[in-house]
C-alpha cells in the first residue's frame, strides 16, 4: 500500500488527511500549527517536523496550502520537498495556485525524478469531510493512475484535465463560475426584497427553472437563518479570483464580469468580512443598497 504524506492541515486539508488515514493508508503529516498534527497523530498518523522529513518517508506527498508562494517554499525551499525527494516520488498539490507556479514546481521536481500533479479541489469543508470533493488534475497519466486509489477516498469526481497546470486552470474556471453565482444570488435576494416580494418564495419559484444552480440550492437557507460562517472563506475566494485575473492578463483574455466580481470580493476583505462564507458577499450588496436581508 502507498505511504502518503500530507502537508497543510487547514480547514480542508485536515479533513482530507483524515479520510486518507481512515482508508488505511499509512500517513505522515506536517503543519505549521501543531494542534492539527497532534489531533491526527492521536488517530494514527505519524508526525514530521518539516516537509523534507515527510517526503523522505513516503511514496506520495500532498500539499494543501494558502497560495502560490507557500507551495513554492514548501516544494522548493531548503527543508522542503525537493530536499527530501527521491526517484519514484509523486508530488500532488491540492492547493489553488497560479498555473505558472504549478509548472515551475513540476519542472524543478522532475530533475530529481519526481512526477507532479496539480490537483486543486472544489466542494468546500463539507466536501472535504464527506469525501465528495471534485478534483481537477493536471500532469502525467502515469502519476494519475498511481494516485487514483487515494483520490477515490477524497472525492467523487476526479478528472485528468491535461498536462501540468491544467488542473489549476480548471480550478480558476470553477472559481469564476462560483463567484458569479454567489454575487448573482446576493443581488437577486436583495432585489426581490426591496421590490416587495418575499425572497424565500422567490427562491422557491426560480430554483427549479433555468436559474437552478448549486449556490441557489444550498446557500439561501443558511443566509435566511443569518448563518454566514464558512463553508469556503471569502478571503480564499478573493485570492482565487485574483489568480484567475492574473492568468487572464497573462494570456490576454478579457474577463469583464469576473473583474467586477473580483472587486466585490476584495471589498469584502476591506469591510472585515474575509473570514465569512463566500456567499456573504451579499453583505457588500446590502451595503451598496443601504439595507439588510430580512431574516
Amino acid at each position: 500500500m502507498l505511504k502518503i504524506g500530507y502537508i497543510g492541515l487547514g480547514l480542508m486539508g485536515k479533513s482530507i488527511a483524515r479520510n486518507i488515514l481512515k482508508a488505511g493508508f499509512p500517513l505522515v503529516v506536517h503543519n505549521r500549527s501543531r494542534v492539527a498534527v497532534d489531533e491526527l497523530t492521536a488517530e494514527g498518523a505519524i508526525p514530521a517536523k518539516n516537509p523534507r522529513e515527510v517526503t523522505e518517508q513516503v511514496d506520495v506527498v500532498f500539499t494543501n496550502l494558502p497560495d502560490s508562494p507557500d507551495v513554492e517554499l514548501v516544494a522548493l525551499g531548503p527543508e522542503g520537498i525537493l530536499a527530501g525527494a527521491h526517484p519514484g516520488l509523486i508530488f500532488v498539490d491540492n492547493s489553488t495556485i497560479k498555473p505558472a507556479s504549478s509548472r515551475l514546481i513540476a519542472s524543478k521536481l522532475a530533475e530529481k525524478g519526481v512526477l507532479s500533479l496539480d490537483a486543486p479541489v472544489s466542494g468546500g469543508d463539507i466536501g472535504a469531510r464527506n469525501a465528495t470533493l471534485t478534483i481537477m488534475v493536471g500532469g502525467p497519466q502515469e502519476a494519475m493512475h498511481k494516485v487514483m486509489p487515494v483520490f477515490q477516498v477524497m472525492g467523487k469526481t476526479i478528472t485528468l484535465v491535461g498536462e501540468s497546470g491544467a488542473g489549476q486552470i480548471a480550478k480558476a474556471a470553477n472559481q469564476i463560475m462560483v463567484a458569479a453565482q454567489m454575487v448573482a444570488m446576493g443581488e437577486l435576494l436583495i432585489f426581490a426584497q426591496q421590490a416587495g416580494a418575499d425572497p424565500v418564495k422567490v427562491v422557491e419559484a426560480i430554483k427549479a427553472g433555468a436559474a437552478q444552480c448549486w449556490a441557489l440550492d444550498i446557500k439561501p437557507p443558511r443566509l435566511f437563518s443569518g448563518n454566514r460562517s464558512p463553508g469556503f472563506k471569502a478571503y480564499m475566494q478573493a485570492k482565487d479570483l485574483n489568480i484567475a485575473m492574473d492568468t487572464a492578463r497573462e494570456y490576454g483574455v478579457p474577463l469583464p464580469a469576473t473583474a467586477g466580481n473580483t472587486q466585490l470580493f476584495n471589498a469584502m476583505l476591506q469591510m472585515g468580512m474575509g473570514e465569512l462564507d463566500n456567499s456573504a458577499v451579499i453583505g457588500v450588496i446590502e451595503a451598496l443598497a443601504g439595507t439588510e436581508l430580512k431574516l
